[in-house]
């Protein structure tokens, strides 16, 4: 994957929230808040590098992305984090103010007729079929008409966070689906299992709040 497009500018848009909240969370100075994006730029390079190019279809490139970075600033720490300060860090680094905006954004596009036809098109694609640092998913639609779910079989982020030794911190990352719902203020989000924790699949279920 080039470096130079969107793994650029995700870097531009949150290294700065990644860095802050190493010491909001992790109580970090600020020196060693500075060093550790020092060394975690360099490492986000190579992860970018080694990552093959997505197909245009292909939805999730951000996700392998963040995905990336995070593992970055991981592999710069000098303590290896807990899973449950990992949860708070990478929610409070990502939920910036534009990324909420994206998320109210996107949040009233759900359940529309394009959003519906743009899942069943990424359940057909089956993208990791091709690319292992991609997802397969089934797309079901509620009976009662009050949402679908996204079934995941095959998760990117498993295997990139396999690959850097962290695969015990994936959870981390699983759970900003609950913060991104949210701040879509459209969907209740609701999961049984995720394939990290040792599930059959990842089931993302998205039902229409009530007002």
């Amino acid at each position: 994957m080039k470096y130079i497009g969107m793994p650029l500018g995700m870097w531009a848009l949150f290294a700065g929230s990644f860095r802050r909240q190493l010491t909001v969370v992790f109580g970090y100075d600020a020196a060693a808040a500075k060093e550790i994006m020092k060394r975690a730029k360099p490492q986000y390079r190579k992860l970018i590098a080694k990552l093959p190019a997505f197909e245009k279809a292909d939805r999730f490139q951000m996700n392998i992305v963040n995905c990336a970075m995070l593992g970055a600033f991981i592999c710069s720490m000098p303590e290896r984090p807990d899973v449950e300060r990992l949860t708070v860090y990478y929610a409070d680094a990502m939920m910036t103010k534009p990324m909420k905006w994206f998320c109210r954004k996107s949040g009233k596009k759900k359940f529309t007729e394009t959003d519906i036809a743009g899942m069943q098109a990424t359940a057909a694609l089956k993208a990791a079929d091709r690319n292992p640092y991609s997802w397969n998913m089934e797309y079901y639609a509620y009976p009662d008409g009050s949402g679908y779910e996204a079934r995941f079989t095959q998760c990117g982020i498993c295997t990139l966070m396999k690959e850097l030794g962290l695969y015990d911190l994936t959870p981390a990352l699983c759970h900003l689906d609950y913060t991104m719902a949210e701040a879509g203020e459209t969907a209740d989000f609701v999961r049984e299992y995720t394939l990290a924790s040792g599930g059959p699949y990842c089931d993302c279920g998205y039902r229409r709040k009530t007002r």
